[in-house]
């Protein structure tokens, strides 16, 4: 099983389906009160609907970064303390090891195949609306998408 992914071409133009994908994500956002999601969504509709190729381009190469930059300086300014020092500080250090693993090959994966975070979106939906969980975001999920795609591909050899 090969999972070599091609590169998305902005500039194809926006078939139907891609209408239909992007008001799904918008709608389902909007029913399970996701609205950081409903945003991006809605943010995407507009530049493709005004064929923006060149914010999209630049979204999709550095927008992981920006994203990273600015949550990374709101939860330090707000949480800076020795608390690393206390077994739940140190068990948080681990933790944060390994989702900045799965994170990272999230972001290979998302970069690799950008048509995959429409499913990574609709199956945090479905985490948050059956199982009751929270949308922690689609790095965490893309690295845990990569791992899986791994773990399938070393058992189809």
């Amino acid at each position: 099983i090969s999972y070599k992914f091609k590169p998305y071409n902005y500039s194809e133009g926006i078939s139907i389906m891609e209408y239909l994908l992007i008001g799904a994500i918008i709608l389902l956002s909007l029913a399970v009160h996701n609205m950081p999601v409903a945003y991006a969504a809605v943010i995407v509709l507009v530049l493709r609907l005004f064929n923006l190729t060149k914010a999209l381009d630049t979204l999709s190469a550095q927008g992981v970064n920006w994203g990273i930059i600015i949550l990374t300086t709101s939860i330090t300014w707000k949480h800076i303390t020795g608390s690393f020092q206390t077994l739940p500080g140190i068990s948080a250090i681990i933790a944060g090891i390994l989702a900045a693993i799965a994170g990272s090959s999230g972001v290979t994966l998302l970069k690799d195949a950008p048509e995959i975070a429409a499913s990574l979106i609709i199956g945090t939906m479905i985490g948050v609306v059956v199982f009751k969980g929270i949308p922690v975001g689609p790095l965490i999920a893309g690295g845990v998408t990569y791992f899986l795609i791994r773990l399938l591909s070393f058992f189809n050899r």
